[in-house]
């Protein structure tokens, strides 16, 4: 596609310039406050799930199925009547669930704690004890992620996304050639940000791996497994059944949470694993709980009630979802369509779009507009460090504002990606 900013001639180049930043300055004028740094579900999805304020209200209520009293300890493994909701909607069996708090970034983190404390099993060292230990990182990517490891001064390699996944030439590569590689970061269905979902080849070969490090881990973060958008959704092939009763039946370690379809901080968290997993995490964390909030959890369960009202809600989350997300689409094709140097993901679910701008300028044009008064997640948080390498991805999170919010933020990132992007061409910086 021809660029009408790269094509034109510096002169010109210069008057678009003035142009651009007059309108800049009149937006500036408007006193906006617009934060979409993060996934947040709107306060119309939140109203989703307020009935299950309401299906527990007195002792009596507070009893599963099988007559267990959640007000009191017990049930380390959480609720199972909610666990085989879990169980159907994530295509496993119940024993490989293992129920939690309201995070599953919690989940995460602890996972890779008690790796690093106490090893993985099967006599295998912690992983602390081992020297530099690395992880493979397929960016952009999700933030918080990458956070983690950089916490515990685990070395992050980027492996390049390719829109079936990360680059599993490279994933092979690490894994198999370096024991000092223990891990890889995930999100396999809607991956935050691009939306991609992992195709069956590159799921298949992630199965398959067989990595120099026995200790190897994949942290399969299913955070938009049921978050479709359209009625042609992604399709993720089951990676428990691929491993399962193979060398590598232990070497993934699933997440998932209900925090995008009721309450994004009341949830309930889970760990997806072979039952050996399983069995050592429930021991490991014994140490830091008697037992999770199930109460919660049996909420939880009353009110979603089957995995098949679950898929209903998320029907009804789509609703909502989707006309914000063809809403930013429509704005990027009227405002930057036109400009060779942009493009954008439409994904078929998850909660971002990804918006590559002119490489040079995405912290520019965040920063434009935060002066704006349009917070965006901060450019090249998307990669390990923080660390863009063309400095052009943004992260468009279009869950929360309303519609004519949203316009109004769409307009302001591309007149900002256009602003910078002529900044950049001219060497001139206008504001």
């Amino acid at each position: 596609m021809s660029c009408e900013f790269c094509n034109l001639p510096q002169e010109a180049l210069r008057e678009e310039l003035l142009t651009l930043a007059r309108q800049y300055g009149q937006i500036r004028g408007m006193g906006l406050s617009l934060d979409m740094s993060r996934g947040k579900p709107s306060p119309v999805q939140l109203g989703f799930s307020d009935e299950m304020l309401r299906v527990i209200s007195r002792g009596d209520d507070c009893f599963t199925e099988e007559g267990f009293d959640t007000r009191n300890y017990g049930l380390a493994d959480g609720v199972p009547e909610l666990r085989r909701i879990f169980a159907a909607l994530l295509g496993v069996n119940e024993e490989e669930i293992l129920l939690g708090g309201n995070s599953s970034l919690t989940l995460m983190y602890d996972a890779v704690c008690r790796a690093m404390l106490f090893g993985t099993g099967g006599g295998a060292l912690p992983w602390k004890d081992q020297g530099n230990i690395k992880f493979l990182c397929p960016s952009p990517g999700y933030d918080r992620h990458f956070a983690i490891s950089e916490r515990f001064g685990i070395e992050m390699i980027p492996i390049r996304m390719t829109g079936k996944g990360p680059d599993m030439d490279e994933v092979e590569a690490y894994a198999a050639g370096d024991k000092s590689v223990k891990g890889m970061w995930c999100v396999p269905k809607y991956s935050n940000p691009t939306g991609e979902t992992y195709s069956p080849e590159t799921v298949r070969r992630i199965a398959a791996l067989r990595p120099a490090a026995p200790d190897f881990r994949i942290f399969w973060d299913m955070a938009y497994a049921l978050h479709d958008l359209d009625d042609t959704p992604d399709a993720l092939e089951n990676i428990f059944h691929l491993v399962r009763g193979t060398a590598g039946e232990n070497m993934v370690l699933g997440f998932f949470s209900t925090s995008k379809i009721t309450y994004a901080g009341a949830g309930v968290a889970a760990i997806v694993s072979s039952a050996e997993n399983i069995r050592r995490a429930k021991a490991e964390i014994a140490y830091q709980t008697i037992s999770p909030d199930k109460l919660n959890q049996l909420r939880h369960a009353k009110y979603l009630k089957s995995a098949e009202n679950v898929r209903a809600m998320m029907r009804r989350h789509a609703e909502v979802l989707k006309p914000k997300f063809d809403e930013v689409v429509r704005i990027f094709q009227k405002e930057l369509g036109s400009c060779g140097f942009a493009s954008w993901t439409e994904p078929h679910g998850g909660y971002f779009i990804s918006l590559d701008v002119l490489p040079g300028t995405a912290k520019r044009t965040v920063e434009l507009c935060a002066g704006a008064g349009v917070t965006l997640t901060p450019a090249g948080a998307t990669y390990p460090y923080g660390k863009d390498p063309e400095d052009k991805n943004i992260r468009i999170a279009p869950s929360y504002p309303d519609i004519p919010e949203l316009r109004t933020a769409m307009g302001i990132v591309c007149a900002c990606a256009k602003l910078a992007a002529a900044e950049k061409l001219t060497g001139q910086t206008a504001v």
